[in-house]
């Protein structure tokens, strides 16, 4: 299978590398760090008070280039990083199970030079930070979601949807799943983008830079592989053990982000995530946005993070 199946957008790549979709110009800095036996490519930009932004599916750093500019010059250090599989970073052939995936964002973390961290997830990011803030629960200090109930909630609400669960148990079938999301220049992608997003997003341009860069391979089957392990690990001594560990609450302050109109997770639903959590929780619901608030409507986002981390930053 070829390594990129749609023609590039992306101009010359920092530092001489092959020019990439992923390697967008910006008030940022590219670079790559070590962390968990892999490199990740994360993007920075402004110093302060470390807060590490984890994008979902379909998507990569990009997802948060609203965002990186606001914080940066609201004071803190924006780190937006690729997550195993996806952009810039390394691709391995295993590890897309949370308790790898926290290791990993605790290694960023450290390896950024820091100890600790608020943590900001999207989606599958979002899923990703309610469990580092378990199972690395040292290394957060903060925790903001968007798009994502607590894990607990969202691994019940699937096994009551039975087409959800079809449609997962469809992705452990090999190769057919990665050649689907690949067909026809990747336009699987923008079709999920469309349908969980609000009226109006993305725009073609947004949605060819997310097309170009899961087709850069093995992105494809990285990305399912971590919804591959979310359908196994219902079955599986890994999956009971991980749920085990996270009925844990999360002690730190937690924003909790919601698109009214999400299609892909209900709000209603995610508002319980309250539940699992004995630090400071605020929740706001964005209205008029769907799956990707944080693109839908960045200004608003990106203002709502910013008030929470000035309100909160006497409480870490």
């Amino acid at each position: 299978m070829p390594p990129q199946l749609v023609p590039p957008i992306s101009g010359p790549a920092p530092g001489g590398r092959p020019s990439s979709p992923i390697d967008a110009d910006g008030p940022w800095r590219h670079r790559d760090v070590a962390a968990n036996g892999a490199r990740f490519h994360v993007v920075e930009a402004g110093t302060g008070p470390l807060v590490l932004l984890l994008h979902g599916f379909p998507e990569f750093w990009w997802a948060w280039r609203h965002q990186i500019p606001a914080l940066a010059d609201a004071g803190y250090r924006a780190v937006a990083m690729d997550l195993r599989g996806y952009g810039g970073s390394d691709k391995p052939p295993n590890g897309y199970d949370p308790t790898t995936l926290a290791a990993d964002v605790a290694g960023v973390i450290r390896s950024l030079g820091e100890a600790r961290a608020t943590v900001v997830g999207h989606g599958l990011g979002g899923f990703i930070g309610w469990s580092t803030a378990v199972l690395a629960a040292l290394h957060v200090s903060r925790l903001a979601v968007i798009s994502a109930p607590h894990p607990l909630l969202l691994r019940a609400a699937k096994s009551r949807q039975p087409a959800e669960l079809a449609q997962l148990t469809s992705y452990q079938l090999p190769v057919l799943p990665e050649r689907r999301l690949l067909a026809h220049g990747a336009a699987q992608v923008e079709h999920v983008l469309r349908r969980w997003s609000g009226p109006g997003w993305p725009d073609s341009a947004t949605a060819l830079r997310y097309r170009e860069a899961i087709a850069l391979w093995p992105t494809p089957h990285c990305a399912l592989e971590y919804h591959r392990w979310v359908a196994r690990s219902w079955l599986r001594t890994d999956g009971r053990r991980y749920a085990a560990r996270m009925a844990a609450p999360v002690g730190v302050p937690v924003l909790q982000l919601h698109g009214a109109i999400d299609s892909a997770v209900r709000p209603g639903p995610a508002r319980r995530s309250e539940e699992h959590v004995t630090g400071s929780y605020r929740w706001r619901l964005i209205p008029d946005v769907g799956h990707f608030p944080h693109e839908e409507a960045p200004d608003l986002v990106s203002r709502e993070l910013i008030d929470w981390l000035d309100a909160t930053e006497d409480a870490i």
